[in-house]
């Protein structure tokens, strides 16, 4: 077979000789122009630009010699003559590379336009929902041919080429083609030159001037290298890195009919890499965890776990809150792969999964989103609007199509790709105002002069219509910390549209009447009884998050005064109050153990703390609540709705007592007592709905919990005594610091 070789063919004269000089030093705008094949006269031509190549020539698909190709240009450009009657696409080339090492290819400029007309339409209007697999890499067979579908939007760079292992990170090697009017660059690169699945690759961009801009990983990349590395890996084409089997149709079917607001839900928050150290592993930490997590949830009774955010991230100390690859699970506890599988084994376990996703801002890395063609694309120019002072970050540009469809497609990946169960999306309230945390004159007001932000007010309500119509029976919860009216109104009605709010007024209320010396709750009772007065504005989740444990914050056990003995049963006490309030529940990692050292992301839950009798009663307790809470539907069903609470003593300030009833239609009642003093109470009459028996079902402080077991022997008997306004009447004993369960047992 005759192969040409760059010493044997010296450059050659040519009318392209300036387009080749910018081909070879990466600055050509359209090689589809030069390379690949062309009609000349009576002959087809076949160019490549092939730097470092020792020999070139043309083949038929079957490896047959069909001439050489000899160089033209000292930067590696070689050209070939194609026999007559052989097709555009049916010739192959037989490169041999300085190495020795051999490759019999397609030519990637042979292939015809890639993306389809409605792409790229749908891409422009920001209405495509399947941008994770239209996008980025992906791994497909064109005409029999496999490869790699390179797509990146960038449209206001000059000139864009992806490099990666297969090219030696070689500028020249593959530049990629301008879709004009959509702004998308795109290129088929055959598997026969190097590329496959866990190859690592990125964009190489040139701005509107010319000038080369930090090599871009890509934004829809659906897998990572481990950071600090910064490329995106190549995946296979179900999107998981690897074929599979999901054995979750029964839970997934079961969900799309249930009402969340009528079903029980307590989450578990957890931060992957520090809930035990051996899962922060990057060959097996998800296996570490579907292993040790979710027996350990589900034995506790949590309906579901709440991830922090796995989404891609560079910096680890940022808790996955500044993420930059918002279609790739973080490769730190391994590959996409192993994280479907984790979900899939929740599923199996009938515990659901919630991630936090970030839609609000973005890092400034170079290699990220920040400027990605040279000009603002992803975040807004004026740094009035696409800069986040407080987190040094910047922000999405809502009113930018393209951007609104990259999130929106985001979202619904992670909930399609993956079957999440739930998305709670962070600092929702700092995209609805445009000046959360500015000073006057450091905002742009809206088009009507005010702070609310418009475009992300948009957003938020087509997010949650198109999650609510396109995945049925997932959830979208706003972290969302002021007093927006409507957050979890249906949009069709002027709301949001999520599914839930976490209140973050009542656990700041709360904590705030926790802190507090008993002696002086007297004086901050309302802390505890005004989040009834708003209880059914929104549709909440009562969060005990991460933020209440880090930045100095202390423990939550920490929080409460007190000897050792006080401080465990405040807890206690707080929790019993917890999960009989209406709304759904969410607990941190660490506070079913008393941890007394605040979270560090850097190390591991204290497990050794359950050597300690007070502790392990303590993670008892949270597993009995939970228990309590989702068998008796009193406490659940009716979260949402007024008629599911009512007031027994609400106003015995001097005591710091509080007591009321839960109830359900055609379940028994429950009543609540909370004695928020280390002083026992005997003798304390309380109205009840109706005499007769009343089962002691929970009691905080019972000695198993680590209690003083104080109690009322399991029963008491209602009298016929009117009393708080109801017909009947019973005298418990109020245990120091402890919330007592009494269930209605006709």
């Amino acid at each position: 077979m005759s192969k040409s070789t760059a010493t044997a063919t010296p450059p050659q004269a040519s009318h392209h000789a300036a387009q080749f000089e910018a081909l070879v030093s990466a600055r050509c705008a359209d090689p589809f122009a030069l390379l690949g094949p062309h009609r000349e006269g009576d002959r087809t031509i076949v160019r490549a630009c092939l730097p470092g190549v020792q020999a070139a020539s043309l083949t038929d698909a079957r490896g047959k010699d069909l001439g050489p190709m000899r160089c033209i240009h000292a930067g590696g450009i070689y050209e070939g003559t194609l026999p007559e009657g052989v097709g555009r696409r049916d010739y192959r080339l037989d490169i041999t590379w300085g190495d020795g090492t051999r490759q019999l290819s397609a030519d990637p400029y042979a292939f015809d336009l890639l993306l389809g007309d409605l792409d790229l339409h749908l891409i422009g209007e920001g209405r495509h929902f399947e941008l994770g697999r239209c996008l980025g890499a992906q791994w497909m067979s064109i005409d029999g041919i496999e490869g790699v579908r390179f797509a990146v939007w960038a449209p206001n760079a000059s000139r864009v080429s992806v490099i990666g292992d297969f090219n030696g990170w070689h500028r020249a090697r593959h530049p990629m083609r301008l879709r004009y009017g959509a702004g998308v660059w795109e290129l088929f690169v055959p598997a026969a030159l190097g590329v496959q699945p866990g190859s690592r690759y990125k964009f190489d961009l040139s701005d509107a001037q010319g000038n080369p801009l930090p090599d871009k990983a890509d934004p829809l990349a659906l897998a990572t290298e481990l950071p600090p590395g910064t490329a995106s890996v190549i995946t296979r084409p179900d999107h998981t890195a690897a074929p599979f089997n999901w054995t979750d149709q029964a839970w997934m079917s079961r969900r799309a009919s249930q009402d969340p607001y009528v079903q029980p839900m307590s989450v578990y928050e957890v931060h992957a890499g520090s809930w035990l150290r051996e899962a922060d592993d990057p060959a097996r930490g998800w296996e570490v965890l579907a292993d040790r997590l979710i027996p350990y949830a589900r034995d506790l009774g949590f309906t579901h776990i709440e991830l922090l955010p796995i989404t891609e991230h560079p910096f680890g100390g940022s808790w996955g809150y500044q993420p930059l690859s918002l279609f790739a699970p973080t490769a730190r506890f391994g590959p996409p792969q192993a994280f479907a599988a984790f979900v899939d084994r929740c599923h199996a376990a009938g515990i659901g999964v919630i991630l936090d996703w970030v839609p609000a801002h973005f890092p400034t890395d170079p290699h990220g989103l920040a400027r990605f063609d040279g000009t603002a694309l992803y975040e807004h120019e004026d740094p009035r609007e696409g800069f986040h002072q407080d987190w040094n970050t910047l922000i999405y540009n809502m009113g930018r199509n393209e951007v609104r469809g990259f999130l929106l497609a985001s979202a619904l990946h992670w909930l399609r790709e993956y079957h999440i169960d739930g998305l709670r999306v962070d600092a929702v309230a700092s995209m609805l105002y445009r000046d959360y945390s500015r000073q006057a004159g450091e905002w742009v007001p809206n088009r009507y002069g005010g702070r609310e932000n418009l475009e992300a007010v948009a957003f938020l309500r087509e997010l949650n219509a198109v999650v609510r119509e396109r995945c049925h029976g997932a959830m979208t919860i706003a972290e969302e910390s002021t007093a927006w009216p409507g957050v979890t109104a249906p949009v069709e009605s002027g709301g949001l549209g999520f599914t839930f709010k976490w209140n973050m007024g009542w656990m700041h209320d709360t904590l705030h009447y926790l802190a507090y010396e008993p002696v002086y709750r007297a004086w901050h009772h309302q802390d505890m009884t005004f989040g009834l007065v708003y209880a059914w504005s929104e549709a909440f989740v009562l969060p005990l998050s991460h933020d209440e444990v880090v930045h100095g914050k202390g423990s939550l056990v920490g929080k409460a005064p007190g000897d050792h003995w006080q401080k465990l049963a405040n807890l206690r006490a707080y929790f019993g109050f917890m999960w009989t309030h209406p709304g759904k529940k969410l607990l941190f990692m660490g506070g079913e153990l008393a941890q007394w050292h605040e979270w560090n992301h850097e190390s591991e839950l204290d497990w050794a703390l359950l050597d300690h009798p007070s502790h392990r009663g303590m993670q008892r307790l949270i597993g009995d609540l939970n228990h309590a809470y989702r068998s008796l539907p009193a406490l659940h069903a009716r979260d949402h709705h007024p008629d599911g609470f009512q007031w027994v003593v609400g106003d015995d300030n001097h005591n710091s007592v509080f007591a009321y009833l839960r109830r359900s239609p055609g379940a028994d009642a429950v009543l609540v007592v909370v004695n928020m003093t280390p002083v026992p109470r005997e003798g304390y009459r309380i109205g009840v709905p109706c005499a007769g028996r009343w089962q002691e079902w929970l009691n905080t402080d019972a000695q198993c919990y680590g209690g003083s077991n104080m109690g009322n022997g399991g029963e008491v008997y209602a009298e016929p005594v009117p009393s708080h306004g109801q017909p009947a009447s019973v005298t418990l004993t109020l245990p120091p610091l402890a919330t007592l369960l009494l269930v209605h047992r006709p």
